[in-house]
């Protein structure tokens, strides 16, 4: 029996076996991740691809090392993590350090230096000159150009532009008629009607080589564009050859000395804390930014406080061994629960349409009012609440319900015997328990509907906007939201890295509000 110990289950596949399929899965995954590295790197993501590269060196060192076969089965759960969750972290917090935007901020540097290294111009002894035509027997062609001071270049698709002189030894017989040569190589020179004869197929060859390119533009003018920009890496300076200016990189563009930008984008740079100095210190933002986070923190707790009250409310009705259909009334109540709360939120839209909604039908019909819900701020706060107790009271109470049935009954015996009143029993029994025990649930419902985005954009759309400021903010607009519209609202939207500073704001604030939330719960818990 000792002896067997050892030895592989039956059925089991031999280690050969287990060792090929390994190797042929990390092959698959190693593939993959190798096309998509390649994707970003030229993307420009090369920061994704490093992590991507990285996570695939640790997968298939786990899957490799003998002693690290624990790790094998939760290596698919840390590298989601790491690829959905602390990347997407860490890229936001680096973007909201920089000045990227979706209007002049977009590109990087290196495309914004190969942008301006495209750019010719045409200098005025190359704007009009002489070309002849030669054509192989291929149908390849060479252009001869002749400038105004009788310079004479060669343009070749395939080498480019040089210049040359009639004792070449690749050329044959000078023609005494124009004083070219017949014939350079292979290529025979082509006369006026042959050249008009090949002229749309020559308008369309663009013969480019580094610092220069030649374009056909009729049969008797080419022009020769010349590159304008320069670029010194060592410096940090782009040169205009054309104007003899030199830019500097400053504030995400190129600027000359008297801080004109030079004629291209401006690229991502780092900026700092300028988007947090932003939505702090800049009187246009920051009182946009002030009243929009007052709203996300009064709409979260009074979310929470409804929610609770309602739910417990039910719940203190429902716990009673009195009721009559006490299980049915229980299966009404969760009904908001089950259906998803993007349709619950459509649907509360279109009852509270002000024209067409049966809501203010029948407040119109019997109490003559016809409330805006979505055309003024007030009203459009208390439907978002509204909406929002609806579809939060079933969690509420179903959590309530299992909290209120795990208190001991001889606590209330003892309290009745003690002439306690309901209310009495209640407030030193009952509640100071529910806290202990849905506490914790009360500070995860802070935090979700502090980034609640689903309901707002569904009902409101932030709606009403707020009048006379220049971010594209609603009144009912909370932080996630608003961030939202920051980066991708039509016309004033785009502003990528300010929304990621919101969206790290938005990170610490509850991060913050948790760590006291649970250090008030644990000294309740103790004072109990």
């Amino acid at each position: 029996m000792t002896g067997q110990q050892g030895a592989p289950r039956r059925g089991a596949p031999s280690p050969i076996v287990s060792i090929i399929w390994r190797l042929i899965a990390l092959a698959l995954i190693d593939a993959v991740a190798i096309v998509f590295a390649y994707a970003f790197f030229g993307g420009g993501l090369t920061l994704a691809a490093i992590v991507l590269l990285v996570i695939t060196a640790v997968i298939n060192v786990v899957f490799l090392v003998p002693g690290l076969y624990p790790l094998r089965w939760i290596s698919p759960g840390l590298m989601l993590l790491v690829l959905m969750v602390v990347y997407p972290v860490l890229y936001t917090v680096y973007i909201a350090f920089t000045n990227y935007n979706g209007v002049d901020h977009l590109l990087s540097k290196d495309q914004v230096v190969a942008r301006l290294e495209s750019t010719l111009y045409t200098p005025e002894e190359t704007a009009n000159l002489a070309w002849r035509a030669y054509r192989s027997p291929e149908g390849q062609f060479l252009i001869w150009l002749t400038q105004v001071d009788g310079t004479t270049q060669l343009a070749d698709p395939l080498s480019g532009i040089e210049q040359v002189q009639l004792d070449d030894a690749r050329f044959g017989a000078i023609d005494p008629e124009d004083g070219l040569p017949a014939t350079i190589g292979v290529y025979t020179k082509l006369g006026r009607l042959e050249s008009f004869r090949y002229l749309t197929a020559l308008s369309n060859l663009v013969i480019t080589d580094e610092t220069a390119q030649l374009r056909i533009i009729s049969i008797d003018r080419a022009t020769l564009g010349i590159a304008r920009f320069s670029y010194d890496p060592v410096r940090d300076v782009v040169y205009d050859d054309q104007t003899d200016t030199e830019y500097f990189a400053s504030g995400g563009y190129f600027v000359d000395a008297q801080g004109n930008r030079a004629p291209a984008p401006g690229f991502v740079d780092f900026v700092g804390l300028r988007n947090f100095e932003r939505a702090l210190s800049d009187p246009r933002i920051s009182s946009v930014f002030f009243s929009v986070l007052g709203w996300t923190i009064a709409f979260s707790f009074l979310s929470v406080v409804l929610t609770f009250a309602v739910g417990l409310a039910l719940a203190l009705v429902f716990n009673d061994d009195k009721l009559p259909l006490k299980g049915l009334f229980r299966t009404l109540a969760i009904i908001p629960y089950t259906i998803p709360g993007f349709i619950s939120a459509l649907v509360w839209a279109g009852l509270l349409n002000p024209n067409f909604g049966p809501i203010n039908g029948f407040l119109s019909d019997f109490v003559g009012m016809n409330p805006q819900w979505f055309s003024d701020g007030n009203l459009a706060k208390m439907a978002v609440l509204i909406v929002n107790t609806w579809l939060g009271y079933p969690y509420m109470m179903i959590v309530s319900l299992g909290a209120l049935q795990s208190i001991p009954s001889d606590l209330y015996e003892a309290a009745e015997i003690d002439g306690a009143s309901p209310w009495q029993r209640f407030r030193t029994i009952t509640f100071p328990l529910l806290l202990v025990a849905l506490a914790p649930l009360l500070i995860g419902s802070f935090a979700f509907n502090f980034n609640n985005f689903t309901l707002i954009e569904l009902l409101t759309e932030g709606r009403p906007p707020q009048l006379g400021v220049i971010s594209p903010a609603g009144q009912t607009d909370i932080l996630i939201s608003y961030s939202f519209r920051v980066a991708f609202a039509a016309g004033r939207g785009q502003d990528y890295a300010f929304a990621a500073a919101l969206g790290v704001f938005i990170f610490l604030i509850v991060a913050a509000i948790t760590i006291v939330n649970f250090r008030l719960s644990r000294r309740l818990e103790n004072m109990i």
